[in-house]
């Protein structure tokens, strides 16, 4: 079982959320004067799109960008360029008010009791964010206890508790109680399940399943776990130093990965059953350093088929024919790019 497929919302799937050359690099300062001496280039030019009502889920390696792509997208922090479009209207100046564009989208964080306030029962946490969008507070608080009962929590039982009083499950689901107060349509989940033990990680995973039918929403599903990602997921992004590297349906990323990194990444994904085994040449060293990042495709590095051309310019993020929703970054995979491994 997976996330809703798009098709079960009615009509044709529309692009909800829209992202176009996304950037941020971190400036790094030192020496006497507090000065700029370089930049970390944590997102780099990141497209994609997200359909209404779809999950699409995003892995890599830490350090990929990918946590820093969801707080973009919430504009947690904002970006050196590029834009977001929420459902045909640019957030930011001129278009959507992040006011308005945090009703529509909301965040679900990996550290559940960072997340929330110490000092506040779960019930007036949950309430918080409606009576701030001025929700009368009596509303809200009637709003909360449905939302407790929705993500299996007893209302009668947790409303006043505070989150210390909690298992890191229960208060995950709190977040997730939070996170739908505003009825928004997009939630983005950043390793939601990845601080849980794996028979909590499933009933959690069940229940972000149900509550996507319930409330049609559309996830941004983030986590570096790539059995949770295949079982949540409708199509996948890959990210790598910064870009992404593949994109495509889920049942054609992991059938037939086309990028050598997705290759490794799947094959290296622990298994009893001996015919899984790693079959793929297995990734040499750590990542390039993102101060500095390799000319042309970043991962030729730690690529076993890496030739000149992947070293002189950096592969289009293109499908093997005209109309393909699987998309990959590599020299391999694009026709005519001068590898010796391209489809002619």
């Amino acid at each position: 079982m997976r996330g809703t497929d798009r098709r079960d919302i009615g009509g044709p799937a529309q692009p909800l959320l829209i992202v176009r050359d996304l950037k941020r690099h971190f400036p790094i300062k030192g020496g006497l004067f507090n000065r700029s001496i370089g930049t970390v280039q944590a997102v780099d030019g990141v497209s994609f799109t997200v359909l209404k009502g779809e999950t699409l889920g995003i892995v890599g390696e830490s350090g990929c960008g990918k946590s820093t792509t969801a707080r973009l997208l919430m504009r947690l922090i904002e970006p050196d360029s590029g834009e977001v479009i929420f459902d045909g209207e640019s957030v930011g100046p001129g278009g959507m008010s992040l006011t308005e564009m945090r009703r529509q989208m909301q965040m679900v964080f990996q550290d559940s009791y960072a997340s929330l306030n110490p000092r506040l029962p779960i019930e007036d946490s949950i309430a918080f964010a409606p009576t701030v969008h001025g929700v009368p507070k009596a509303k809200a608080r009637a709003k909360a206890r449905e939302l407790l009962a929705a993500v299996g929590l007893a209302p009668e039982q947790f409303a006043r508790r505070y989150p210390h009083e909690l298992s890191g499950g229960q208060r995950q689901r709190v977040n997730i109680a939070r996170a739908l107060a505003l009825e928004p349509r997009v939630i983005v989940l950043d390793e939601p399940v990845s601080a849980l033990d794996k028979s909590v990680e499933a009933q959690v995973l069940n229940l972000l399943v149900d509550l996507k039918r319930a409330f049609g929403l559309t996830y941004v599903f983030i986590s570096h776990d790539l059995n949770v990602v295949q079982f949540i997921s409708d199509r996948v992004l890959v990210m790598y130093l910064g870009q992404v590297v593949e994109i495509g349906p889920v049942e054609k990323i992991y059938g037939a990965p086309r990028h050598p990194y997705t290759r490794a990444l799947l094959a290296s994904r622990p298994s009893m059953d001996p015919a899984k085994r790693m079959t793929e040449p297995p990734l040499t060293g750590d990542p390039p350093n993102p101060i500095n990042p390799p000319s042309g495709c970043r991962f030729r590095t730690r690529c076993a088929f890496a030739e000149a051309v992947c070293e002189a310019k950096a592969p289009a993020l293109v499908g093997a024919v005209a109309e393909d929703d699987h998309l990959a970054a590599c020299h391999m995979a694009a026709k005519g790019s001068g590898h010796s491994l391209a489809p002619a």
